[in-house]
């Protein structure tokens, strides 16, 4: 399922897949407009590790009907200019690599480029585009990482509420479990036994893993697809699966969860590098925020929207303590930090619990239905 670099690339004159110059086009593929080798060797390089091999366009302006149909265009900066007179057309981005070209922008209106990408920084945000393309993705997920104060105070609880509540308003929910300490997020759902890939399975992973492909292969309780860890004694996952998952996970529409540890190991830092929103969970006591400052101070350093979640009193107070948005309060519920795995979700039953993850997915999936920045909805 998940595709190497290796096996996924292709070089424009070497040992791999040769890129296709005119005639039938892989379905999915981009086409690259472009005569500067070096810029189509990187670009064939990056299109390989979404696992496609593009259409290319050596002279400008290409055929008609492959600018027309290409789901994705990649302009190199060298061929702008020479596609000031071809229609304009969505889903064009104009690649680079001369970090010192004044010119840059003034060739990507000339195209209508929607986005600027400078290589090699933004290698990563070509391959998210190309696997998008790839893969017919209308709207990518909302990322939603979850996040405890303090040990203990229902964070994974949490995560699995927002996943349910996502699964209730109708929407493709993926739970990702990033803390190989907790437990098991199966163990909270009930679904230990439910057979599917976990973690030891997927922890080596890297290059693009196709989306729907991920979906079919995780167990599936309550409707959300769950990637948790297992009780063997496998090491977690490095960085470039956690990003190869995330990235997957995020193709497949609706919402991407994340239960995260306080304290994390470098795929944690990949993980809370692609989350969109942040919820720190925390208790309405001193200690208990006093305790919270430090994992607030750390997580938003990487997560630009983090939200503070009060338990047990009100939030205001403990809120600007950590210098954070409240994103709302939990008041009392039983059950609410205890992961009994009942063979229901968290959140199922009317509570406070339940108010709050399904007003906070609505306002979350909503915003990013109607193109706010990540799904930044407040």
């Amino acid at each position: 399922m998940a595709q190497n670099e290796a096996r996924g690339g292709a070089q424009g004159h070497g040992g791999g897949r040769e890129p296709r110059r005119g005639g039938a086009r892989q379905p999915g593929a981009p086409l690259v407009v472009t005569g500067d080798q070096r810029l189509l060797d990187e670009l064939v390089r990056l299109c390989g590790t979404a696992g496609v091999v593009p259409e290319v366009a050596f002279e400008s302006p290409p055929h008609p009907h492959s600018w027309r149909t290409a789901p994705l265009v990649l302009v190199g900066g060298d061929a702008a200019d020479r596609l000031r007179r071809v229609p304009r057309r969505g889903g064009v981005l104009l690649v680079s690599t001369d970090m010192d070209d004044q010119r840059v922008w003034n060739r990507a209106g000339a195209v209508g480029a929607e986005q600027v990408l400078m290589l090699p920084d933004a290698e990563e945000r070509l391959v998210d585009a190309v696997a998008d393309a790839a893969e017919g993705v209308e709207r990518r997920a909302t990322v939603v990482g979850v996040a405890g104060g303090s040990g203990g105070v229902g964070a994974s609880t949490l995560a699995c509420a927002l996943a349910a509540a996502a699964v209730r308003a109708g929407q493709p929910a993926l739970l990702i479990d990033a803390d190989p300490l907790g437990g098991g997020l199966d163990l909270l759902l009930g679904a230990e036994h439910l057979p599917g890939l976990r973690w030891p399975r997927l922890g080596v992973a890297r290059g693009r893993i196709d989306a729907g492909a991920l979906g079919r292969a995780l167990p599936g309780p309550h409707g959300i697809r769950l990637l948790s860890f297992d009780r063997s004694a496998a090491a977690p996952p490095g960085p470039a699966a956690m990003a190869a998952v995330v990235a997957a996970a995020r193709r497949r529409g609706g919402l991407v969860v994340i239960d995260l540890p306080r304290r994390g190991d470098a795929a944690t830092l990949e993980a809370l590098a692609r989350v969109d929103v942040g919820l720190l969970l925390v208790r309405a006591r001193p200690r208990a925020v006093a305790a919270a400052r430090p994992v607030a101070s750390s997580t938003g350093m990487l997560v630009r929207d983090l939200r503070a979640v009060v338990l047990g009193g009100p939030g205001a107070a403990p809120a600007r303590s950590l210098g954070l948005p409240l994103a709302g309060e939990l008041g009392p519920e039983r059950g609410l930090t205890e992961g009994r795995g009942r063979g229901e979700p968290p959140g199922g039953r009317p509570g406070p619990l339940a108010a709050f993850v399904d007003g906070f997915v609505a306002r979350v999936l909503g915003a990013a239905a109607d193109g706010a920045p990540d799904g930044a909805a407040r």
